[in-house]
């Protein structure tokens, strides 16, 4: 009887190692891909190769193409997030995505929680002087070009200035726009970002470099991205991303 009773809790071992392992090692890769405790069920194996396959099953869950994000932009945005988060860069699982192959007349802000794959805002946001009228074509690290800066910064902390309520921006890419300190590129809101303008010029007014969002949303949208969120400035701009070193 002893040995039977061995036998029987020894092939009850070997049926729920069977059963287990395999579910074990699919959370293992799952938990390394987009979100350290994926928050949906996890109904099929990830592996390296399906990086853009996923990519593209969450930009159509959270119908980013009906809402006007281009999916260059969420696809690059969502590379160098998940750099940046997966290395402990950042404290929120937050990514603004602001698409400048969109006209300034536009929504083109896209606030995302990436933790809960859902939409927070989408907005007007303006483009700075120097990089064009309606469309931001032409874009610069330097001070004093009131051009817009492409690639990833990191929020940082929050104060009252000329301009109001306004977040402060690290640039995370050399050469790119890691002089956004220095230059003064903040987030904050402004009176010639509103669709009032856009009706009587057709176009957004313009800052001196600065990512400028509506007055009445700025409070709102600084308070949720601000410290230790991943801000991207996408363009599609040759130079840009075939030298960015965040999305080589």
């Amino acid at each position: 009887m002893k040995y039977l009773f061995k036998k029987a809790i020894f092939a009850l071992g070997c049926v729920l190692f069977c059963v287990l392992a395999p579910i074990n090692k699919l959370l293992a890769i799952s938990n390394t891909y987009f979100f350290e405790k994926p928050t949906t069920p996890i109904t099929i194996p990830f592996t390296p190769t399906d990086y853009e396959n996923v990519v593209f099953k969450l930009y159509d869950s959270l119908q980013l193409n009906f809402y006007g994000c281009s999916v260059q932009a969420f696809e690059y945005a969502m590379q160098g997030y998940n750099m940046l988060y997966s290395t402990g860069q950042l404290a929120k699982q937050i990514i603004s995505i602001i698409d400048f192959t969109k006209p300034s007349f536009e929504k083109r802000l896209f606030v995302l929680d990436v933790q809960q794959m859902k939409i927070l805002f989408t907005t007007y946001v303006a483009h700075g002087q120097g990089s064009g009228q309606a469309m931001a074509t032409a874009f610069s690290n330097v001070p004093e070009s009131y051009k817009s800066s492409l690639g990833f910064y990191k929020t940082a902390s929050t104060y009252f200035g000329k301009n109001g309520f306004s977040l402060k921006l690290l640039g995370l890419e050399k050469g790119v726009n890691d002089k956004a300190a220095e230059r003064s590129i903040v987030m904050h809101g402004a009176p010639y970002v509103s669709q009032t303008i856009i009706d009587a010029q057709g176009f957004l007014g313009r800052s001196q470099g600065c990512p400028a969002v509506p007055q009445k949303l700025s409070k709102p949208i600084i308070d949720k991205i601000k410290e230790g969120s991943c801000l991207f400035i996408y363009s599609n701009n040759n130079k840009y991303l075939s030298h960015s070193a965040m999305l080589h």
